[in-house]
């Protein structure tokens, strides 16, 4: 039976401080001989995404931004779907809105609560480099946004928690990772994780869908697929996720990535 594999990067795939893949280019290699396809399934940008594509040699289709958007390059599903944009290399299926638009909503929040909302795109990219551990090129890359702002609040909680109460009035909603919030509206990893299923099995048939994550954030792509697998986190402990079926792999980040690979798909 052909397989697909679904994937979160940061502290799953990648390495969660050095962003590095190294420990799981056995497995990748494993994948690319069996002509699995990889499918990134992250908070990241398409052009963080698109990078380690081209490094990883992987060509199919990839989820950015907390499932803001599906890219699909042309010519991978050879039958008419629907989409929302074409660009060059891309056919585009849209779920969450315009970057300017979230953008718009919390310029309007900052200044009715009076508290300092700082997104990364305020910000500089020595300042996104030296707040995330990026580097340069790569905080570069953090900054082009286009359906979600990384943000964050620095304030007193009492108008912190006010902030947070007036993006879900205003039709947003939040996902916070560490000192970092994402606002986002629409965005759905699980959904877009659904629609790409869809459209593998027109191309594929029967198949299985392998999902890998680390997080309570990859809960709803983890629960769209039929093997969910967990990887542990830093202090070697699995999160607390409430799925029945899941998957826990010993191994950090992409040390367990690989091991679940190997364990799954076999060598």
């Amino acid at each position: 039976m052909k397989k697909v594999i679904f994937t979160d990067l940061d502290g799953t795939l990648l390495d969660r401080f050095s962003y590095s893949y190294n420990q799981a280019l056995e497995a990748i290699s494993l994948l690319h001989n069996k002509e699995i396809p990889i499918v990134f399934c992250s908070a990241k940008t398409r052009a963080e995404q698109e990078v380690y594509r081209e490094e990883l040699n992987i060509e199919d289709p990839f989820i950015v931004e907390n499932g803001g958007a599906i890219f699909i390059p042309r010519d991978y599903f050879l039958f008419p779907f629907n989409h929302h944009k074409a660009t060059k290399d891309y056919l585009v299926i849209e779920l969450g809105i315009p970057h300017r638009k979230v953008r718009k909503v919390l310029k309007r929040i900052k200044n009715e609560v009076g508290c300092h909302i700082t997104g990364f795109r305020d910000m500089s990219v020595e300042e996104v480099a030296r707040d995330t551990g990026l580097d340069l090129k790569f905080a570069a890359l953090a900054k082009q946004r286009e359906y979600d702002e990384t943000f964050k609040i620095e304030d007193t909680q009492e108008k912190i928690e006010l902030a947070l109460a007036k993006i879900e009035e205003a039709g947003l909603s939040y996902i916070r990772g560490g000192r970092y919030y994402a606002a986002i509206s629409g965005n759905d990893k699980g959904k877009a994780t659904e629609i790409l299923i869809g459209l593998f099995r027109r191309k594929l048939n029967k198949m299985e869908t392998i999902g890998i994550g680390d997080s309570q954030n990859d809960l709803s792509m983890l629960k769209a697929v039929d093997v969910p697998v967990l990887v542990q986190k830093l202090d070697n402990h699995w999160e607390e996720i409430n799925l029945a079926s899941i998957y826990k792999v010993e191994g950090v980040g992409p040390q367990g990535w690989s091991k679940a690979i190997k364990e799954l798909i076999g060598g």
